[in-house]
């Protein structure tokens, strides 16, 4: 019998990369077809395309983090703003399937993003354009589950400053806050 175990074990294992390598073809990073417009601000491009400006500056910046009222402050040169910046770039709204998922207005100089349902993470953006180039771009993420709620206020100011505040409660063990202000020194 045991030669019928692994049988099965070893036709599972091949029925399950067949599988996988049909699915494969179906499968397109970043959720994006190439060349396929974007409905919503592109708040990935944007921040993929600030990173590397920010990482050829290579600017001293002043950062300040603070975890439950405990505050480190130092003077650093950020080697690789796109990870920095990543949580800005996780709120990108452009999946094909949330085409229709964001109230979108331009009130004076400011496009606002709100979500049409709670469930979704990026629940607001706010970014203020001058003369099409971006002033400050500020985003509210909430994320729950039964295990925990976060929420997350990010700002960013190009050229000058971005700041993170999280909070986040956790079902018996408390809860924690985290601040990340980078002050960019020219």
């Amino acid at each position: 019998m045991y030669w019928y175990k692994s049988g099965v074990v070893t036709l599972s294992i091949l029925f399950g990369g067949i599988i996988v390598i049909l699915l494969l073809p179906a499968c397109k990073p970043g959720g994006r077809e190439a060349g396929a417009s974007l409905k919503y601000f592109d708040i990935k491009g944007y921040f993929e395309k600030d990173s590397a400006r920010l990482t050829k500056q290579n600017n001293l910046v002043f950062k300040t983090v603070t975890h439950n009222g405990v505050t480190q402050r130092k003077k650093v040169h950020i080697a690789n703003w796109g990870t920095e910046l990543s949580l800005f770039k996780q709120s990108d709204i452009n999946k094909p399937a949330w085409r229709n998922s964001y109230e979108v207005s331009n009130d004076r100089g400011v496009l606002s993003y709100k979500a049409r349902d709670t469930d979704f993470t990026m629940r607001e953006m706010l970014i203020k354009m001058d003369k099409q180039k971006v002033k400050s771009i500020i985003i509210f993420n909430v994320t729950k589950n039964m295990l925990y709620r976060t929420t997350e206020k990010l700002s960013y100011f190009p050229d000058s400053l971005y700041l993170i505040e999280k909070y986040q409660k956790l079902r018996l063990m408390g809860s924690n806050k985290y601040m990340i202000e980078g002050q960019i020194i020219r």
